[in-house]
């Protein structure tokens, strides 16, 4: 049973995740070239492609869809890269280190209005400024969210992307030997940052350039902060599509087919640029690299890692303070810092609908269940084989992360028609799994690969079977970094709107996809109580697993460290 579960793990991951986006993109092919006969749609034809280039503002989603995909990922990679260089192993980084889990846990969606409430002309931050430092006694005519460039929507997805590549960079920094040959430069006169340029930096960046792809991937093509955050008249493109697709008139899927193609090519097309961008430095920096420079601006590079993570961490714990405040409001005038009544009368709503959390924690526990068992077994595969995964099975693990869900889902959602099958939970959860499934393999595949083998081999020893040593052994001392992984991957379930929405045809409601209604809407208290609700349920998942092996072993010293 073991042996079969080991071998079948891997290939059941790839299989899974391959005919899911491949499968989703050929889905929306045929309909984006004309052929979709169920519409009537028997001839291929470009006549999609012409009805869509005569969209007005079209060149504006797009160009849109770009510089949020290159200027968040290129925002936030300046960031982590000079917070690590500048601050690495001091307290300031310990703490930051520390604070990455519960910035990680706030879904999208909820950060995305947590960051509205508190940067709108209304927001806190207005109300805490006025009048004292404004002068302003009502909210001003400043159009913030919403803005026709997306910087407020940029600036919420930086607050994201820096605890994600952060988190992502401390995984791989113990790879690029960091520790033993920072030291050695230093001691040859380099200052602190210069060190890291020249010796570390060049190690780690191949080890996160998949990570970044995803970054920019997801940036390019968001739906849920686009929706809340982003410009309405022309949006992202990402957002025309969702559109689209739930257009009444069922003759708009063949456009909406060639827009979600055009979104591809557009995510490709700012992967290409960024690409393109690293070649172009790589050669610019080789001179400097190799000309003995010893300085490298330390000043500079850590104020901007310093004010980059603290806007990260304050933009997080702001919209979270900014949620909270506006759940429990009652009447509250501009520009007065606190409601001058509270009620309770948006949680009574939430507590009404108790089907919308528990449809997001069945969804969320069953994907997430699926992906721990396939991760587990597909890593426990690269241990008896002794080497890890490779190029070609990381790149498709990474393909549902650099292939724009609004296109691949949308090509589900038209496979499954075709074939009979009907929306519904069973389709929402596999959807789920395409998207946590990575997630749990990046959370979890440093520690498995760093668990020291010579606690199996003493099992062997002993006269244990590999599937004895496998669950006496190995699970029990890897169970913290099992349960973390898990809870990243039930956090990634509760952020899903899309899936959720197309999946499911609106017959799986979910906390999430209430949260982003409402906060299209115009009930800023509801739309703050489904927000943070939604918040509180991957909260809940990382307590659990960091309190679970804490209770479970507390009488044995490292048991469930992964050391």
């Amino acid at each position: 049973m073991y042996r079969l579960y080991v071998e079948a793990a891997p290939r059941l991951a790839i299989l899974a995740l391959t005919v899911a986006v491949l499968g989703g993109l050929a889905g929306i092919a045929a309909p984006a070239f004309g052929w979709l006969p169920a519409l009537g749609g028997t001839r291929l034809s470009l006549a999609p492609w012409r009805e869509l280039a005569a969209v007005p503002g079209l060149a504006q989603m797009v160009g849109l869809s770009l510089l949020a995909g290159l200027a968040s990922a290129a925002i936030a990679l300046a960031v982590v890269l000079a917070f690590v260089a500048a601050f690495h192993r001091t307290r300031a980084f310990a703490l930051v280190e520390r604070s990455l889990s519960p910035i990680l846990s706030i879904p999208h969606a909820a950060a995305a209005i947590g960051f509205a409430f508190l940067v709108a002309p209304s927001g806190l931050l207005a109300r805490l400024a006025s009048p004292g430092l404004t002068g302003w006694q009502r909210p001003p005519d400043l159009l913030v969210v919403g803005d026709p460039w997306g910087l407020t929507m940029i600036a919420a997805l930086v607050v994201k992307e820096v605890a994600f590549l952060l988190l992502m960079t401390l995984a791989v920094l113990p790879q690029t030997g960091m520790r033993e040959q920072l030291p050695v430069a230093r001691m040859l006169g380099y200052r602190p940052v210069a060190a890291f340029a020249k010796v570390v930096l060049p190690r780690l960046y191949p080890l996160i350039r998949l990570p970044l792809y995803a970054v920019v991937a997801y940036a390019s093509s968001t739906v849920e902060v686009a929706l809340i955050l982003g410009p309405s008249t022309p949006p992202p493109l990402a957002v025309a599509v969702v559109r689209w697709m739930n257009d009444p008139d069922l003759q708009t899927r063949f456009m909406a087919s060639a827009a979600a193609l055009l979104q591809v090519g557009v995510t490709f097309a700012a992967l290409a640029l960024w690409r393109l961008a690293e070649v172009a430095t790589a050669r610019l920096a080789r001179g400097w690299l190799t000309a003995g420079g010893r300085g490298a601006g330390d000043r500079t590079v850590a104020v901007i890692g310093a004010v980059g993570v603290a806007f990260t961490v304050t933009a997080a714990a702001g919209g979270v303070a900014a949620l909270a405040i506006w759940s429990i409001a009652g009447f509250w005038r501009f520009p007065d810092a606190l409601p001058g009544a509270w009620s309770p009368r948006a949680w009574e709503t939430v507590a009404a609908a108790p089907d919308l959390v528990t449809n997001a924690a069945v969804v969320g526990l069953a994907a997430t269940a699926a992906a721990v068992v396939l991760v587990v077994g597909a890593l426990e595969h690269e241990t008896a084989r002794g080497r890890p995964a490779g190029r070609a099975a990381r790149l498709v693990l990474y393909l549902p992360l650099l292939v724009p869900a609004v296109a691949f889902l949308f090509g589900l959602v038209l496979l499954a028609e075709r074939a009979g099958v009907a929306p519904g939970l069973a389709l929402v959860v596999a959807g789920h799994v395409v998207f946590v499934l990575p997630y749990v393999y990046l959370a979890l595949a440093e520690a498995y690969r760093r668990l020291d083998p010579r606690w199996s081999a003493v099992a062997r020893a002993l006269g244990a079977s590999p599937g004895r040593a496998f669950l006496a052994v190995r699970l029990p001392l890897l169970s913290r970094a099992v349960l973390t992984a898990a809870a990243v991957g039930f956090a990634v379930s509760i952020g899903q709107y899309l899936p959720t929405q197309l999946l499911g045809a609106g017959r799986v409601p979910t906390i999430t996809t209430e949260a982003v209604a409402l906060a299209a809407g115009g009930d800023r208290r509801l739309a703050a109580a489904y927000g943070l609700a939604q918040s509180l349920l991957p909260f809940a998942g990382f307590w659990l697993a960091y309190g679970v092996p804490r209770l479970v072993f507390r009488h044995r010293r490292g048991m469930g460290t992964g050391t």
